[in-house]
């Protein structure tokens, strides 16, 4: 683990490159997946640095989506973000956008995490309570198995994601899910603060 960007920083970063509310729902929503899977995972000591991983994962997307992973290396470098975090970032295009390969366990889950949320943030919204707090595994493996359903988030990363962390897909499908009910009214209220 390299030295951990302070969380004012990371969001100070984050939102230089980033405007739009979809992209900071994305990035704050994977900010308290990823603190939730250090703590479950018994790397609570390390939650803060997963978390600031999850906050900065997309940093170049909304500006350079044809640049995804390529141009992140220089918006955090110029921003004082370190090599270890710059590389943990560019890990979770691997395969698409990024070579560099999930190798840290923190890496294997925002790889297998990050298009899941999207996918787990999209089938709330069809919910008439507009939350996860009330999704059972059931419905969201249903809106999985549909290919029309969220068709961006792509279900080939998220089912590699649970065989590189070595977990069945309900499990990764499961743990995503509690640590989006854990992190939601949370993410709502800064959300609202920082529009």
């Amino acid at each position: 683990m390299g030295n951990c960007i302070t969380r004012e920083a990371a969001l100070e970063l984050l939102r230089k490159y980033n405007k739009e509310e979809f992209h900071l729902l994305h990035a704050l929503t994977v900010e308290g997946v990823m603190r939730w899977y250090a703590n479950d995972l018994g790397y609570g000591d390390e939650a803060d640095y997963w978390a600031a991983i999850g906050l900065l994962h997309d940093i170049d997307f909304e500006l350079y989506p044809d640049e995804h992973c390529k141009k992140a290396p220089e918006l955090l470098a110029e921003g004082g973000v370190d090599e270890a975090m710059i590389r943990s970032v560019c890990s979770h295009g691997y395969g698409l956008c990024s070579d560099i390969k999930p190798e840290h366990l923190m890496e294997k889950v925002l790889f297998a995490s990050d298009e899941l949320t999207g996918l787990i943030g999209a089938a709330a919204l069809m919910r008439p309570s507009k939350s996860v707090q009330d999704m059972e595994l059931k419905s969201l493996k249903k809106k999985y198995k549909d290919k029309k359903f969220a068709a961006g988030c792509s279900r080939e990363v998220i089912a590699q994601g649970a065989e590189i962390l070595g977990w069945e897909l309900d499990t990764l499908l499961e743990k995503t899910l509690e640590a989006m009910r854990s992190c939601e009214a949370g993410v709502a209220a800064e959300l609202e603060s920082i529009k």
